[in-house]
């Protein structure tokens, strides 16, 4: 498997790791610059060069992993028999040196409902780098056309076309996933806000809309859903910055990808 596929493979799992590049050789060594050693938690890919710079280089990377916060780090390896080494000695005669990047499980987001709100939202969302999934019972929202205005993204796109019950996507979703509520129909806003609630692997869960359509909603989930109080105070109603009243697709879709943005730092710290 290529370094490209290992990474790729963490990212799809939601799990995280480190790569490992040969940054600069001087002298013999096992590898050139630019070999490359994908770490998981269990697994690795591609290989350094074997021997004690690799065996180390691992033991590194699984101390990231392990770390709340990782910085990406440079280790130097002297290649000879002098050196006292964890893992056996190498002595090809050179000298390594090795970049370590942490590659952090990918935050992801999902929006219901990509009418003019939505796909302003999209386009901003999709210059970060997260999952970002789209979800529409209207197949004419979701075409390759209308999308074309993601085709630069950072962000890896997803459109889910649902017809009748977009709420089952919810149990499709990566873990710790950010909802966001804005469909064109108050009760597919609703049937989403019930079956949020009681999927309990996503992340926050964010709904557009107005105060009185708030006070509907709550009251709806008490008594029809059975949910209580604490458990309905896990959306967040009005979604956006409270200082931001324009009433643009694009103005509020600026003010929402604030407040989410704000959230993730939130959840970091």
């Amino acid at each position: 498997m290529t370094w490209i596929a290992a990474v790729a493979r963490l990212r799809a799992r939601r799990e995280p790791g480190v790569l490992v590049t040969v940054a600069t050789v001087r002298g013999h060594a096992p590898r050139d610059a630019g070999a490359k050693l994908v770490v998981g938690r269990s697994e690795t890919w591609g290989s350094i060069g074997g021997g004690n710079v690799e065996a180390v280089a691992i033991d590194r990377a699984r101390e990231m992993i392990a770390a709340s916060e990782p910085e990406p780090e440079l280790m130097d390896f002297a290649l000879n028999d002098k050196v006292t080494n964890q893992h056996g000695v190498q002595c090809c005669g050179g000298t390594v040196q090795a970049l370590l990047e942490p590659l952090p499980v990918v935050r992801a987001v999902a929006i219901f409902g990509v009418g003019h709100v939505g796909l302003e939202l999209a386009r901003i969302l999709a210059r970060q780098d997260l999952d970002l999934h789209l979800i529409d019972t209207r197949a004419d929202i979701l075409t390759e056309e209308r999308l074309e205005v993601l085709s630069d993204a950072v962000a890896q796109v997803h459109t889910h076309h649902t017809p009748l019950l977009p709420e089952e996507v919810l149990e499709e979703l990566p873990p710790g996933t950010h909802i966001l509520i804005m469909t064109h129909d108050h009760a597919e806003d609703a049937a989403l806000c019930d079956a949020a609630l009681r999927t309990a692997h996503l992340g926050s869960i964010g709904l557009i809309g107005s105060a009185a359509k708030w006070v509907r909603f709550r009251k709806r989930l008490a008594t029809e859903g059975g949910h209580d109080e604490a458990v309905i105070d896990r959306i967040k109603t009005p979604i956006g910055l409270a200082d931001i009243t324009g009433k643009e697709p694009a103005t509020i879709a600026v003010s929402v990808a604030a407040d989410l943005l704000r959230t993730f730092e939130t959840a970091e710290n």
